[in-house]
């Protein structure tokens, strides 16, 4: 049990934090759901993102989380993003289970505690698998392509490109941090619990200091993007279409649509039928 609970301590350190996070944001370029078009991803997107809001049947809400499940593992996402999916559905829903049964509550609060389960996990298990599987440049054009404004598109890529450089100010902030300080040894349980909580303090204060270094860093950005013509290329029509052109159907994006379209025909069937 010692050894147990040493080696799962033992995960929850900044670099692993850092590798799950750049994993997910980076490091899915050769899964099944990256190599699809971003305008078939986004339209299947809308669809698992929304519709399950508007529906009460638990075989169709238990249909579309089978699926969406089922890529979401073909997206390979990142354990640590799983994790915090399955935290998030139980602190959203599953303590509400707890707090009825706890005070008076019967049965009869299961089934709509898990209809209301199956819609934040299907449409939080979508959004996961689609922005796992898009990169900064194919989410900005495949936002383009759907006529979101220029300016927003690549503020929304520029947020995932920002991110390496977030994370690499965050650690060296943190380091700054350590060596002005003087941590509790990690030795036994204790003293790995103290330990944590003092990554939880410092993180806390290494909040400002990154703020404001990023927003330092912003001024520069701006002048980099002006003298590339970045105001001229976002009213451009030639650059509009330049960068449109790299979208392409293809077999599998054909493949992907069919074979969802037939699981929510098979599932609205089959809760219809029931």
């Amino acid at each position: 049990m010692k050894r147990l609970s040493e080696n799962i301590l033992d995960k929850f350190s900044i670099d692993f934090l850092k590798n799950q996070v750049l994993k997910n944001a980076y490091g899915n370029n050769d899964t099944v759901i990256a190599a699809l078009d971003p305008r078939v991803l986004l339209a299947w997107y809308l669809f698992f993102g929304i519709v399950p809001w508007f529906s009460h049947n638990a075989i169709f809400l238990l249909g579309c989380f089978l699926f969406v499940a089922a890529t979401t593992r073909l997206a390979k996402v990142a354990g640590l993003v799983l994790f915090l999916f399955a935290l998030g559905v139980f602190s959203q829903t599953g303590y509400l289970l707890i707090v009825t049964m706890f005070f008076g509550g019967d049965s009869s609060a299961i089934m709509p505690l898990l209809v209301l389960t199956l819609k934040v996990a299907t449409v939080s298990l979508a959004s996961i698998t689609v922005f796992s599987g898009l990169d900064p440049d194919k989410l900005s054009n495949g936002l383009m392509w759907y006529g979101v404004p220029e300016r927003l598109s690549f503020s929304v890529s520029y947020a995932y490109r920002i991110l390496p450089m977030l994370m690499e100010e965050f650690q060296n902030v943190l380091l700054s941090y350590r060596l002005r300080s003087n941590p509790p040894k990690p030795c036994g349980f204790i003293g790995k619990i103290k330990y944590l909580a003092y990554q939880v303090k410092v993180v806390i204060q290494a909040f400002y200091p990154l703020m404001l270094n990023t927003a330092k860093r912003s001024r520069t950005t701006v002048e980099v993007l002006e003298i590339k013509g970045y105001r001229y290329a976002a009213s451009s029509r030639e650059v509009r279409k330049m960068r449109l052109s790299s979208l392409k159907i293809t077999s599998g994006d054909l493949m992907f649509i069919a074979v969802s379209f037939l699981w929510v025909s098979i599932i609205c069937l089959v809760s219809t039928v029931i």
